[in-house]
């Protein structure tokens, strides 16, 4: 995804964000705090949930568009097809679509841009697979941790995912959960872990550098990027963010 560039405007952008997820798509406007949502699922492609959010936004008022999609992006555009909806989204012309400037990110990324208060930190999202995203000093890293090999030739995501949970149990889930986080946080020597995503709150234990996130980020996160800070700010935990790589 591209480095968000330095708005000149002296009004404050009117931001849509959707959060695109496997079983919802949720949106909200920076001027308002109702959440507006519709179900996905996977028959969704992207030319649906574009036409979904128009009709479902239509008395709003916004000037560029923030979109978290369940999959790989890189300089705002979609590299691979998501595994929980339909297709269509490669090469989909979002600005075209929406008729204002869009910038789209991994999910992942979105609600971790919302959630950092500076420093290293690592954000894993815990719902129908694992998203993750790493900080650096206000530098956005996405990652795909999900599908490195974990045990017994499974990825990360066969084990954390929401179909993990449901075949291991909860308690084995959250063991298994509490392990990963431990060792991605020594790996990539994180200050701290935030755990999102809708199976966040489902642990039984929340591993100690961890903290708990909230979906609700995801929005904050799809207005931040529009911002921008200089760099002595972002250390110091204020108007995080500088760019996305």
């Amino acid at each position: 995804m591209a480095s968000p560039s330095v708005m000149k405007s002296t009004r404050k952008l009117r931001v849509l964000a959707i959060d695109v997820g496997g079983s919802h798509v949720k949106t909200r406007v920076s001027t308002r705090r109702q959440i507006r949502q519709f179900e996905s699922g996977p028959d969704l492609t992207a030319g649906q949930m574009v036409k979904r959010v128009q009709q479902l936004t239509g008395d709003w008022i916004y000037d560029v568009v923030s979109i978290g999609y369940p999959g790989v992006v890189m300089h705002n555009k979609v590299l691979i097809e998501p595994h929980h909806l339909g297709g269509g989204w490669v090469g989909f012309d979002f600005r075209r679509a929406f008729g204002r400037p869009t910038r789209i990110m991994n999910d992942a990324v979105m609600q971790a841009i919302g959630t950092y208060e500076g420093g290293r930190m690592l954000f894993l999202g815990l719902g129908t697979g694992l998203g993750s995203a790493l900080i650096i000093d206000g530098i956005v890293a996405p990652m795909e941790l999900a599908h490195l090999p974990f045990k017994k030739g499974r990825a990360y995501e066969y084990y954390a995912g929401e179909a993990g949970r449901r075949r291991l149990g909860a308690n084995k889930w959250s063991k298994i959960v509490g392990e990963i986080v431990k060792r991605f946080s020594t790996a990539l020597e994180a200050d701290y872990v935030v755990i999102g995503g809708g199976n966040a709150r489902k642990l039984r234990r929340l591993p100690k550098i961890a903290r708990l996130g909230n979906n609700d980020f995801a929005f904050i996160g799809g207005f931040r990027v529009w911002q921008t800070a200089p760099r002595t700010m972002a250390r110091r935990g204020r108007n995080p963010l500088i760019a996305v790589i």
